[in-house]
């Protein structure tokens, strides 16, 4: 096999040599079976929440608490991989999610099914950063868009899949087998890490940041849980306000530890790097919109319009379509327009698609809802592959375990705070209205609070230069040996 540390260069026509779409599609498997969970999941929370006797709306506490667990423990996964090897690390994460799934199934209450959904978290949080982490390592520069095409193509077919699969076990079915259904990709997914896949490592960055773990679990678990029940009756009065105070302390403490330490677990010296701190600080804002659609949109067809589960997860589905049809087409869209254009008025239009969904209603015709989705996910989907390539695009390859920790801490990060703004959202408009159940005008008010989240990304992209992430589409120039061009942003030394 070549040498990781040496990839082979991609054909003339900046295609994937076939050992990195081989680690690509090994790798989509696992992050197959997590998203084709979170989707189903999403799809399947009214029929959870009669079971458990649980308002539908405070049954999202299902959702942010899998989202969470992902946030507090993705910091450490970087230095984990190279301390025990990212392939050894992945298969194990494979295996941790799988159990946590079988417990889920096998939850009788609330609070047993959100203990179970943390340790799905703690597998989840080792998958995809560390998943990433190998294909990153195996792909050459110039590989990038491509490779992450292929990565997510697969991936994306668990939200295709999943709201359908997802109403179907819920109407015909019993619910439990929203999580069984894990069971047989989890085996399949480890049997291929192990067969075909490279172990990749680098050096550990020093010794493991214990302290600075802690402090970001503090920082996260208190800042999103106090968010998601302040003002919502969940817990007792004042429990609320402290985990949001015990947040800020956490997060201004690893802040100040951060500062002095050789080797944090979350390097915030890479938001110098331009490509990265300009692709981070925008998909945090993008992400945080789009993060409540799996809660809202399915809530909003079975709640607002009464609409059963298995016809929710018909029309669910047409946005992750979408996403999936843009994939052939992201490298050839990047390369003609350049990374800056195509955020600045993809991102605002995606937030202008967000924003229909807010006009949604159960009069309007099925296929013009279908529509509305389709175009949305297709826009989405060419953003988040924007974002997720130029990110790496200037990180030496030394940084790229501590990139990629970051990055996708943001990532869950933002996720976990847009499925707690589109609850909020909705429970205030629920409360301001007066409606006992939710009905379309509140959630139109929420769909349009997250659309807002998601319009603001767009301008970030301006801090750029036009010519940003050429060196990765090969973009108004020739590529050279390395791959990199003139014009392009130059990776850190």
């Amino acid at each position: 096999m070549p040498n990781p540390s040496s990839p082979e260069q991609p054909p003339a026509n900046l295609g994937t040599t076939r050992r990195t779409r081989l680690t690509a599609v090994i790798v989509a498997c696992a992050l197959f079976m997590q998203n084709l969970d979170s989707s189903v999941v999403a799809t399947a929370l009214p029929t959870m929440a009669k079971a458990f006797g649980s308002d539908p709306v405070r049954m999202n506490v299902a959702l942010t608490s899998y989202l969470l667990s992902l946030a507090v423990f993705i910091p450490a996964s970087g230095w984990i991989a190279d301390r025990f090897g990212a392939r050894n690390v992945f298969r194990l994460a494979i295996v941790v999610f799988t159990i946590g799934s079988v417990l889920c199934g096998l939850s009788d209450t609330l609070a047993a099914l959100v203990a179970s959904r943390i340790l799905q978290g703690l597998g989840g949080a080792m998958m995809v950063p560390v998943g990433r982490l190998l294909l990153l390592r195996t792909a050459a520069k110039t590989e990038l868009v491509a490779a992450m095409a292929w990565l997510t193509t697969p991936a994306l077919l668990g939200p295709v899949v999943g709201p359908p699969v997802g109403g179907f076990i819920v109407t015909y079915l019993d619910w439990r087998w929203v999580f069984n259904i894990n069971i047989p990709v989890g085996i399949l997914g480890f049997v291929l890490v192990t067969l075909f896949v490279q172990d990749v490592r680098e050096p550990p960055r020093g010794r493991f940041d214990v302290r600075g773990l802690l402090l970001t679990g503090m920082a996260m678990a208190g800042t999103m849980f106090g968010l998601e029940t302040l003002g919502r009756g969940v817990l007792p009065p004042g429990v609320s306000e402290a985990m949001l105070i015990a947040g800020i302390i956490g997060t201004v403490g690893y802040v100040w530890h951060a500062r002095g330490h050789p080797a944090p677990l979350l390097d915030f010296t890479l938001m110098k790097l331009p490509c990265f701190g300009v692709a981070f600080t925008a998909m945090m804002l993008f992400r945080t919109g789009i993060g409540a659609i799996p809660f809202l949109l399915p809530m909003m067809l079975q709640v607002g319009f009464g609409k059963e589960a298995v016809e929710s997860g018909l029309i669910t589905f047409a946005s992750s379509a979408g996403a999936l049809c843009m994939k052939p087409a992201a490298q050839r869209a990047l390369r003609r327009f350049g990374f800056r254009d195509t955020l600045i008025w993809n991102g605002a239009l995606s937030g202008v698609m967000l924003a229909l969904c807010a006009a949604f209603r159960p009069t309007w015709p099925a296929a013009a809802i279908y529509g509305v989705l389709l175009i949305g996910g297709f826009l989405r989907s060419l953003q988040f592959t924007a974002y997720n390539t130029l990110a790496y695009g200037d990180v030496s390859r030394a940084r790229m375990s501590a990139a990629t920790s970051l990055y996708t801490t943001g990532q869950q990060l933002a996720a976990t705070v847009g499925v707690s703004a589109g609850a909020v959202s909705l429970e205030l408009a629920r409360t301001f209205s007066g409606h006992e159940t939710p009905l379309p005008m509140d959630f139109s008010v929420a769909f349009l609070v997250v659309a807002a989240l998601t319009t603001a990304a767009a301008p970030v992209a301006l801090l750029m230069p036009k010519t940003a992430g050429d060196d990765l589409t090969g973009r108004h120039s020739g590529t050279n040996e390395d791959g990199k061009t003139v014009a392009a942003a130059k990776p850190e030394a």
